[in-house]
């Protein structure tokens, strides 16, 4: 498989996250460690940038999990509370990188997240603050530092997401319609992670098999589920019912690249 970036997941689980607050299910009370899934998001090494897309509530977590000393910008899909919510800790990057963190999204998700950290963005800011530099997306490609950047623009029920590709590596979650010409955009990937939250219909995501009919379009060399539910079932069973090169993501998963 040749792909030019690595991929580390840092998390695979739906807003609640597994185990969901006070649930017995046998999914939630599950002792493999596959089954436990914080909020999603992945970082891309690239031999120029080390991006996360996505700074959700376990931000802080997954960056101590991982061990990441380094940090060059977050993508933001969409501004729902389990996919920015731990934007604030990008100041331990600003204190040990001495710059601004770069954000990129779509301008409307840019003006969320000046609503929502409004002291970042303070003309007198209070000291230790984030210190977070925007940049709006349009949709058309773009080269951040020497890497590439297509995103994928994907409905999520009235709400628009944006997946991104970065070199044979497509990415895209809280979707549940893509037109064809933004998946052309994901064609000759050699891996694609795609969200599918269930498998009953969802009004907003994928479910699994829909999520497996776009995998199975686009034919990467591998295919990877996230964003997944409790509702999905035990990640062993489920897997074991998956086509042949698709699976479901876990946490630290690291997709050989």
């Amino acid at each position: 498989m040749d792909c030019p970036v690595h991929v580390r997941i840092l998390g695979t689980g739906t807003s609640q996250g597994i185990p969901v607050v006070a649930c017995p299910c046998r999914v939630c009370t599950s002792a493999n460690p596959r089954d436990k899934r914080l909020r999603t998001s992945i970082l891309i090494e690239t031999p120029y940038n080390t991006i996360v897309v996505d700074a959700g509530p376990d931000f802080r977590q997954q960056m101590l999990r991982e061990n990441i000393q380094k940090l060059d910008a977050v993508f933001v899909t969409h501004n729902h509370k389990d996919h920015t919510a731990g934007l604030d800790d990008v100041r331990a990057f600003n204190w040990i990188q001495k710059k601004p963190m770069e954000v990129f999204a779509r301008p409307s998700v840019l003006e969320s997240l000046k609503k929502d950290y409004d002291y970042a963005f303070e003309e007198n800011k209070y000291p230790g603050a984030p210190d977070i530099n925007l940049n709006a997306l349009s949709g058309k490609s773009f080269f951040f530092g020497e890497d590439r950047i297509i995103p994928i623009d994907a409905m999520h029920a009235q709400m628009p997401v944006y997946g991104f590709r970065i070199g044979n590596f497509s990415y895209l979650t809280d979707a549940n319609a893509i037109k064809a010409e933004e998946l052309d955009k994901m064609r000759g990937s050699e891996v694609v992670v795609i969200n599918a939250l269930r498998k009953q219909k969802h009004h907003s995501h994928f479910n699994l098999q829909e999520a497996i009919q776009l995998i199975n379009e686009l034919k990467p060399a591998k295919g990877y589920l996230t964003h997944i539910s409790h509702q999905m079932g035990l990640h062993d069973e489920v897997n074991a019912e998956l086509p042949s090169g698709i699976e479901l993501a876990w946490d630290g998963l690291k997709i050989p690249c």
